[in-house]
């Protein structure tokens, strides 16, 4: 089971202009092929099929673990994508005046025409989220190997995407991402050590480009997070300290297993596009606030 908290895992600033297009870049890193929906759904599915794992329970604590914080990336990539999307078009109650004519410009018009101005499983091209990104062999070296290559994938995704936009949501949201992901690289990299005696952390970084290059990751790793494995489950998953711990292979920084999610940041309020009925026409709207009246419903 998932216990969903109503905060993200970190902060995010209001975008200073609309960005349509930034905002169907940052869609690679929600349904792209190395995007944050393959990586939740490929270590959920390894970690529902795991087999003989009380014999090996490190392994599937790892895996399970990891999966519970990729839905908190999913939900991260999402809002950042949302708040750059906010007030791209023209807000009103009259449809002849094309409210939606400046979208026709936009990289990704599903955005307006198949949602509410939001995200979307898809990636920066329109193309679905599908299922055949997922890999879950049953044959953990393989799968492991699998994971380590799919986040070093994720990890060259978010730097070109930080380098497509200079908006300071979708930077954000990076930032944090490339340093939450790297935690996940050195994660796979352990297990496979431990497993098989392979010094995989050898092979780090990958691609050969420090975080400290990008300014938004500098405050995390200050915060130390970037050696800190989260445990989100307030009872289990307690043996992945087995695989967590010793130095980091880049910062030779202590590695820690904290307990719990990480503090976090509020989930902005998205403002309502009338235009696109998104949540209800204005006039509805407007019923509704009558209606919270009587409710005593703010």
């Amino acid at each position: 089971m998932i216990l969903r908290l109503d905060r993200l895992m970190c902060e995010l600033p209001t975008p200073s202009n609309p960005d349509a297009n930034a905002a169907s870049a940052v869609q690679e890193l929600l349904g792209g092929k190395y995007g944050e929906m393959s990586t939740l759904m490929n270590y959920t599915f390894q970690s529902f099929n795991f087999r003989g794992r009380e014999k090996i329970r490190p392994y599937y604590d790892l895996i399970a673990n990891i999966a519970a914080e990729e839905y908190g990336h999913i939900e991260l990539v999402s809002y950042a994508i949302n708040l750059l999307l906010t007030g791209t078009t023209k807000r009103g109650n009259d449809p002849s005046a094309a409210p939606l004519e400046n979208a026709a410009d936009a990289k990704n018009s599903y955005h307006f025409l198949a949602s509410g101005q939001s995200a979307l499983p898809m990636d920066s091209m329109g193309n679905w989220w599908n299922g055949s990104y997922v890999t879950a062999t049953g044959n953990l070296k393989m799968d492991l190997l699998f994971n380590f290559h799919l986040e070093c994938g994720a990890r060259a995704g978010k730097m070109r995407a930080y380098e497509m936009t200079s908006d300071k949501t979708a930077r954000e949201m990076i930032g944090f991402l490339l340093v939450r992901g790297g935690v996940h690289i050195v994660a796979y990299a352990k297990a496979l050590e431990k497993l098989t005696g392979a010094e995989v952390g050898k092979l780090l970084p990958i691609p050969d480009l420090d975080n400290s290059k990008f300014p938004e990751t500098r405050k995390h790793e200050e915060q130390g997070i970037h050696r800190i494995l989260y445990r989100f489950s307030p009872e289990d998953y307690t043996r992945v300290g087995e695989i967590w711990n010793g130095t980091h292979p880049e910062r030779g920084d202590k590695l820690e297993v904290r307990d719990g999610p990480p503090k976090g940041g509020p989930v902005p309020d998205l403002e309502a596009e009338p235009q696109l009925c998104a949540p209800l026409s204005a006039d509805e709207m407007e019923m509704l606030k009558d209606v919270g009246k009587k409710m005593k419903v703010k």
